[in-house]
C-alpha cells in the first residue's frame, strides 16, 4: 500500500503556505490573457506598425500578477502608447488607461459568469495535505474576482484568509512586484514573512516574495520550457516547479 503523501522537505522549513491565485490555483489565466487581448487588440488595429497582443508573452511578461492598472500601464508603455491616466471610474473604451482597464474588467467578468471554474488538481491535492498538517494557507491576488473564483471552485474553506483586489483597493497596498500583498497575507496568518512561503508563477509575484524576504519562494512554471524556468529563479524564486502537486512526497521519500 502506497504511503500517504507528505509535504517535502522545503515545505517543512516553513510555517504558512501563500498562493498566487490566477494560474497557481484557479486556471483562470486563459480567460485573462484572453479579455486583455481584446482589450489591446482594439487600442493597437488603429496604430500603424503594432502587432496584436501576444496572449502568450505578451501576458507574462506585463500583465500577469499585476493589478488591472498596472498591467494596462506597462503594455501599453512596452509599445510606446502613452493614454491619459484617466480614472476608475471610465467606462470601458481605448482612450484611457482605466477604460482600458475596465474594458478587460468587462470581457473577464462576461467569461466569468458563463464558464465554469478550472482549478489544478496538483494544487487542490497539496492544499487538502497541507490542511491534514495543520499549516495555514493564504490565496492571494490583485484580481478583485478571486473570491468569487475560490468559491464557485470549493475551495473557499482550504484557506485561513484571502486577500482579492477589493481588499488590495480599500487598503491601498501597492502592487506586485510590491510585496504589500503577500506581506499583508502572513500577516493575517499570524506567521512572521521569513517563516511563510511563497507559490507564484508570475514574474511580478516571484519578484515580491523575494524582495518581502519570504523564506521560501517557489516559482510556478506551467510552461515547461527552460527558458521560463530560468526567468523565475533569474527573478528570485528559490525552486521551481511545473505544478505546486510536485511540492508533494510519497511518505518516506
Amino acid at each position: 500500500m502506497a504511503a500517504a503523501p507528505s509535504p517535502a522537505p522545503c515545505l517543512r522549513s516553513v510555517r504558512a503556505v501563500v498562493f498566487d491565485t490566477d494560474g497557481v490555483i484557479t486556471d483562470s489565466a486563459r480567460s485573462h490573457a484572453a479579455a486583455w487581448k481584446k482589450a489591446f487588440d482594439a487600442c493597437l488595429s488603429g496604430i500603424e506598425g503594432q502587432r496584436p497582443f501576444d496572449s502568450v508573452d505578451d501576458y507574462l511578461l506585463h500583465v500577469d500578477g499585476r493589478s488591472r492598472r498596472d498591467g494596462a500601464v506597462a503594455f501599453l508603455a512596452s509599445r510606446g502608447l502613452d493614454l491619459p491616466e484617466g480614472s476608475p471610474d471610465d467606462s470601458p473604451g481605448t482612450g484611457t488607461v482605466w477604460a482600458v482597464a475596465a474594458r478587460k474588467d468587462e470581457l473577464f467578468t462576461r467569461s466569468l459568469r458563463t464558464e465554469p471554474v478550472d482549478v489544478w488538481p496538483g494544487t487542490v491535492r497539496l492544499l487538502d495535505v497541507l490542511r491534514g498538517e495543520r499549516m495555514p494557507c493564504a490565496a492571494v491576488s490583485a484580481s478583485r474576482h478571486a473570491t468569487e473564483l475560490l468559491s464557485r471552485a470549493g475551495l473557499l474553506d482550504r484557506f485561513d484568509a484571502v486577500i482579492d483586489g477589493n481588499e488590495v483597493r480599500r487598503l491601498r497596498l501597492p502592487g506586485k512586484p510590491d510585496p504589500a500583498l503577500f506581506v499583508e497575507a502572513a500577516r493575517r496568518l499570524r506567521i512572521p514573512v521569513p517563516d511563510a512561503a511563497v507559490v507564484e508563477d508570475a514574474l511580478a509575484g516571484v519578484e515580491a516574495g523575494r524582495r518581502g524576504g519570504f523564506g521560501l519562494v517557489v516559482g510556478v512554471d506551467r510552461t515547461g520550457g527552460p527558458t521560463s524556468a530560468a526567468e523565475l529563479r533569474r527573478h528570485g524564486a528559490d525552486i521551481v516547479v511545473s505544478d505546486p502537486g510536485d511540492l508533494l512526497t510519497a511518505g518516506d521519500d
